[in-house]
C-alpha cells in the first residue's frame, strides 16, 4: 500500500559506509567527535549549518533556561512512572516528554508560531507591528484562547529566565522582527486585554531563537532536548532518593471522591 509522497526517497541527514560516516556533510570521527560541542552539534543536525558564535550562545542560553523548573508535570510523570516501572528508565523519560504540549512545555512552539505568523502578516500587509499584534490578541481572546507567551503562575512581576534572555539579546544586538512582535504584543495587552502580562520564558526562547536563524518548525526540538537533560537528572535522583510514591500518595489524599455512593 502506497501512503504520502512516494517521490523523493533522500535524506540529507547522515550516510556511512565500511570506514566512514557522515552527518551533514561532516565525517564523524574526523569532523565531529571530540572538536564539536553538542549544542553546535544540535544545531548541525537540525538546520544542516553550523552554529555562528552568537547563534551557539543564544541556543546554549535557552537550553538551559528551560530545561530545570522542579516538579513540573512532565518530572512527576517521569518520576511516577519510574516509581511504577523501575525496570524502564527509558519509558519514564518518554512519559515526561509526552505531555509536552500547548499549556506546559510545548507552549514555545506555540508561541513562535504565533509570533512568526504576526511578522509574516506585517511583511505582506505593511501594516505596522503594533496593528498586527492587537488585532492578533483580540482574535484570540474572541475564542477565549490565552495569549501565548505571557503570563506566569509565580513570576507575576516578571520572568527573570525571560528578563534576562532578553536582555542578553539587547546586548548581543540580535533584536529583531520576532523580539520586536513580542514587545509589541506585550504594549498592546493593556487595552487589548485590559491588563498587562509579563513575557514568559515561552514568549522569549522563540522570539529570540527566530531572530537568530533557528527554523520555527523545530521549536519544539528545544525544549524536548532540554527537558530530556532534566528528566535524566530527576529519574537518576529517584533511583537514590525515590518520591515517585509519595507524590502518588498526595495526589490521592489532595483528591475527594464526589461520585455516586453504592445503591443500599
Amino acid at each position: 500500500m502506497r501512503i504520502g509522497k512516494q517521490d523523493a526517497p533522500y535524506t540529507a541527514i547522515c550516510t556511512s559506509d565500511a570506514d566512514s560516516i557522515t552527518v551533514r556533510g561532516h565525517d564523524l570521527c574526523g569532523d565531529i567527535i571530540g572538536k564539536m560541542d553538542f549544542t553546535s552539534y544540535f544545531w548541525l543536525l537540525v538546520t544542516g549549518n553550523e552554529p555562528t558564535d552568537v547563534q551557539k550562545f543564544f541556543a546554549n542560553a535557552v537550553l538551559a533556561a528551560i530545561a530545570e523548573h522542579g516538579l513540573v508535570p512532565s518530572v512527576v510523570a517521569a518520576r511516577m512512572t519510574y516509581a511504577a516501572a523501575p525496570e524502564a528508565f527509558h519509558s519514564a523519560v518518554a512519559a515526561g516528554l509526552l505531555g509536552c504540549g500547548s499549556v506546559v512545555l510545548g507552549s514555545a512552539e506555540v508561541a513562535g508560531r504565533f509570533y512568526a505568523d504576526l511578522v509574516t502578516e506585517v511583511g505582506a500587509t505593511g501594516k505596522q507591528a503594533a496593528e498586527v499584534a492587537s488585532a492578533g490578541v483580540r482574535t484570540l481572546r474572541a475564542t477565549k484562547q490565552a495569549i501565548p507567551g505571557f503570563g506566569h503562575p509565580q513570576h507575576s512581576a516578571g520572568d527573570p529566565r525571560a528578563l534576562l534572555l532578553l536582555k542578553m539579546a539587547e546586548e548581543h544586538g540580535i533584536v529583531g522582527e520576532h523580539i520586536g512582535m513580542l514587545y509589541a504584543l506585550r504594549d498592546c495587552l493593556p487595552e487589548t486585554l485590559g491588563r498587562p502580562l509579563p513575557i514568559n520564558v515561552n514568549g522569549a526562547i522563540p522570539a529570540v531563537m527566530l531572530d537568530v536563524g533557528f527554523p520555527v518548525g523545530a521549536l519544539k526540538g528545544i525544549s524536548l532536548l532540554a527537558r530530556t537533560a532534566s528528566l535524566i537528572g530527576h529519574l537518576h535522583e529517584e533511583i537514590e532518593r525515590p518520591i515517585g510514591f509519595i507524590m502518588s500518595g498526595a495526589a490521592a489524599a489532595a483528591i475527594d471522591y464526589d461520585g455516586p455512593e453504592p445503591a443500599a
